[in-house]
């Protein structure tokens, strides 16, 4: 039975009648061409060329041949062409999670990325809490998610992203001048985010821990739902707040003044991962989402 290979050989020996250059023109050692036309004429049981001078002619059996092997290259071609494509026909919902203020980070930017990536599909991007959506994941109501460290579950798998610092910050200089200790932290004025959340929240907890590891406590002055709020919060001068330094950078100029920072000692971070289940088979669509929140995380966090 012929081969796509065997047919490529043959075509080209159609088209440059030379052995020699029609192996060139593959990037093939010339006698593996020639083995190759040979099996095609054995499997055929005929001749397809003729020796003349230094070239080969092909023969009336070559010729009848020829368009039916250009047709089954070009099948060929089009079935991996549309194969390729075919993330374009992705139709029905593709959710992903997302840490609570992944609005802030990417999620815009990801939802452009996904619909120019499979614009036939309905998308939702879940998530308030890293909590919460750890538990999604793990119960198998979500393939995956970007969410904030640490994951308390050994049951999931962990892909590490990308990492921001944790900033003070305030709308008194003075009052960042240099790096925050947790005492400095257990004696603040602070508006803190996520109250529902409280200490679940995983930013809270390092702070809680920091603080309580220097033997102080962590009390917030005014608590309110959002990052968005405390800084504005911050930005007049009623408390200052805590936030990664990505946050601040992208928040600064709509601020209602101007916000300082000051680094923490010793420094924290909120990380990043991809979170699924190792047992899941994950889905095309989602390891292509995978992949354009690690880009965008990375880009964000890079600026």
């Amino acid at each position: 039975m012929a081969t796509l290979h065997q047919l490529r050989c043959f075509l080209a020996t159609v088209e440059h009648g030379s052995f020699s250059k029609a192996a060139e023109a593959l990037g093939l050692a010339q006698p593996s061409l020639s083995e190759q036309v040979r099996l095609l004429e054995r499997s055929l049981s005929t001749c397809l060329f003729q020796r003349v001078g230094r070239g080969v002619v092909p023969t009336e059996a070559a010729r009848a041949l020829e368009p039916y092997a250009l047709q089954a290259l070009s099948a060929v071609d089009q079935g991996s062409r549309a194969v390729t494509s075919a993330g374009n026909a992705v139709t029905g919902t593709i959710r992903f999670g997302l840490f609570g203020t992944a609005h802030l980070y990417v999620a815009s930017r990801l939802v452009a990325d996904m619909r120019e990536r499979f614009p036939h599909a309905r998308l939702a991007l879940i998530g308030q809490n890293s909590l919460d959506v750890i538990d999604r994941v793990r119960r198998g109501h979500l393939e995956a998610a970007l969410v904030t460290l640490p994951v308390d579950d050994n049951s999931l798998r962990v892909r590490p992203v990308v990492s921001d610092e944790i900033v003070y910050v305030s709308a008194h200089g003075d009052r960042v001048t240099k790096a925050k200790t947790p005492a400095d932290l257990a004696a603040a004025s602070l508006v803190l985010s996520e109250v529902t959340w409280g200490d679940n929240d995983f930013t809270r907890r390092q702070l809680k821990h920091a603080v309580q590891s220097a033997g102080g406590s962590l009390h917030a002055m005014i608590e309110v739902e959002n990052i968005e709020t405390a800084l504005e919060v911050a930005a007049m001068g009623i408390a200052d707040a805590i936030t990664a330094r990505s946050l601040l950078h992208r928040r600064q100029a709509i601020l209602s003044a101007p916000l300082f920072s000051a680094p923490l000692d010793p420094p924290l971070n909120d990380q990043f991962a991809i979170v699924h289940r190792p047992d899941a088979v994950l889905s095309r669509p989602i390891q292509a989402v995978m992949e354009m929140a690690t880009v965008r995380m990375r880009e964000i966090c890079a600026q």
